[in-house]
């Protein structure tokens, strides 16, 4: 099989009922329409696993992170709503063969496990996972993976063994890159302008100026999904895609970009 869905999303928890108001919701109209048409395009892709790239499960400096715990588990009790839980099976197979993959060429993975009986699941995957969950007719697994502190060139050929994986597993595959554009949209004019960039590099599917893009101003503007986008790029990497900006807004200082990126029938 090849990837038959792939996708950025961001993770504000506001966006979830229970949790935002309702007034936040209506402030984050824009970005909770955009997840709901990516519910449907999930839908329709009939995923069997979901890799997920998060920024805020645990990072290595060297190293890319692939979770090996069976179990999956998380709540939103960080956010005052602990009866919002999530419960879900991680794909260890494609897991296992992830890890031996990005091993084999030369890139660091390493299989976690914390000898629980569980894992804890992030903001970064439970509030897109929200969504997707809720048009979902299958019962899909996940694989959970963090980014690394390597550079861009590490993350673009790690997303290129997401995508050679993918290609000879057995189930259908999708990739979701989640991620905050800039959190400095009042504070700093350059946050506007990386979203504003990235916003157009990525509809016109620009990825080497994306992987240009200078660190330093990275850093200045506050970002959380850029990595997490480069690996998505690598995954996607010679193959015909087309992008899909469903939504982007920022109504609370953060830049929420909602993306699909419509594959080739496998």
């Amino acid at each position: 099989m090849s990837l038959n869905f792939a996708a950025i999303s961001p993770h504000p928890p506001i966006i979830v009922p229970g949790i935002g108001t309702e007034e936040d919701l209506q402030k984050a109209s824009e970005t909770v329409f955009g997840m709901k048409k990516l519910a449907s395009a999930f839908k329709e892709a009939e995923i069997d696993t979901l890799i997920v790239i998060s920024p805020h499960s645990l990072t290595y400096p060297d190293q890319f992170n692939v979770s090996g715990m069976k179990k999956l588990f998380g709540t939103f009790s960080q956010f005052n709503q602990p009866d919002i839980m999530m419960e879900l099976q991680n794909d260890i197979d494609l897991a296992l063969e992830i890890d031996k993959a990005t091993n084999k060429e030369g890139l660091k993975s390493l299989l976690y496990d914390n000898n629980g009986e569980f894992m804890e699941l992030d903001h970064g995957i439970m509030v897109p996972l929200y969504y997707l969950r809720s048009q979902s007719e299958n019962t899909f697994k996940i694989v959970p993976i963090a980014y690394s502190g390597l550079d861009k060139s590490a993350h673009f050929a790690f997303g290129q063994v997401l995508r050679d994986v993918a290609k000879n597993y057995h189930g259908r595959v999708g990739i979701l890159a989640s991620g905050d554009m800039s959190h400095q949209l009042i504070q700093n004019p350059e946050g506007e302008e990386f979203d504003k960039k990235i916003k157009e590099d990525l509809a016109e599917n620009k990825v080497s100026d994306i992987m240009q893009y200078d660190d330093d101003w990275l850093e200045e503007i506050g970002e959380c999904g850029y990595r997490s986008i480069l690996i998505l790029l690598g995954a996607l990497d010679g193959i015909n895609v087309k992008p899909e900006i469903l939504s982007y807004e920022g109504p609370f200082g953060v830049g929420y970009l909602v993306a699909n990126f419509k594959l080739p029938e496998a």
